[in-house]
């Protein structure tokens, strides 16, 4: 009998602590990545819509940097609608966005005088509720900041990711501060895939995710968004590396 009477009383519970800790993403849609490695780590396989995502180069250099770019603008590829890109800097080279699926045809530019506007460019853009995709560069995000972008995803639906790109060395180490965006990612650039004649193969990431809420740590070798916006594994990773399979059998020799 007693029971019977705290059931109720407990799932009450359970649906109090989720709306305090604001998991509407919970049973959201969400953006698969379509590779089953990285897709079975994200809770409901895939990255979650109407939420606050971060991107971050592995190191502070253009490569990584411009690697971690790529990787937002491959996830925003994917998405339906037109694409708001807020940036302070006058460096985001079109025709590598569209190389890799984010034609100039979806994307509106907004170049804002410094990081409280491209903030406020960037809450609104999430709020419009129109849009496929919300992409910010910044260098910091506090918790209040994120807060209120991630709220702002929930009420419209739409995926919002900040690439973080710094101008000084001190300033990524606010990278490591917490947030309250669903994942954060971190990309570095990996010598590209060889090819059997001379020549440049499809480019290799490195990519981390190094926070995932109600989900794991992981971190893939993948081959760089494609036309679509599509990563993929390299062919070495998939099959297993010659060299490995080499030393295998030179050991159970």
């Amino acid at each position: 009998m007693n029971d019977v009477r705290t059931k109720p009383v407990i799932a009450e519970l359970r649906d109090r602590i989720a709306r305090l800790e604001g998991d509407r993403a919970r049973g959201a849609e969400v953006l698969p990545f379509g590779l089953k490695a990285i897709d079975r780590v994200l809770p409901g396989g895939g990255l979650a819509l109407g939420c606050l995502h971060e991107v971050a180069g592995g190191g502070n250099g253009a490569i990584d940097g411009a690697a971690a770019a790529l990787f937002a603008a491959g996830i925003a590829a994917r998405t339906k609608g037109k694409v708001l890109w807020c940036i302070t800097r006058q460096d985001l080279f079109a025709p590598a966005i569209a190389h890799v699926g984010l034609g100039s045809n979806r994307v509106i530019y907004v170049e804002a005088g410094d990081e409280k506007a491209v903030l406020a460019c960037f809450e609104e853009g999430l709020r419009h509720g129109g849009l496929g995709a919300v992409v910010a560069e910044v260098a910091r995000l506090s918790m209040t900041s994120s807060r209120r972008l991630q709220l702002a995803a929930e009420g419209s639906g739409t995926i919002g990711i900040a690439v973080r790109r710094w101008r000084r060395q001190t300033e990524a180490a606010d990278f490591g501060q917490p947030t309250a965006s669903v994942t954060r990612w971190r990309v570095s650039a990996l010598p590209s895939s060889p090819l059997p004649v001379p020549g440049v193969g499809r480019a290799r990431w490195q990519l981390e995710l190094i926070r995932c809420r109600a989900g794991e740590s992981a971190d893939f070798e993948v081959e760089a968004c494609d036309d679509k916006g599509r990563l993929a594994l390299p062919s070495d990773v998939v099959y297993g590396s010659p060299q490995k399979e080499i030393g295998r059998r030179r050991a159970s020799a």
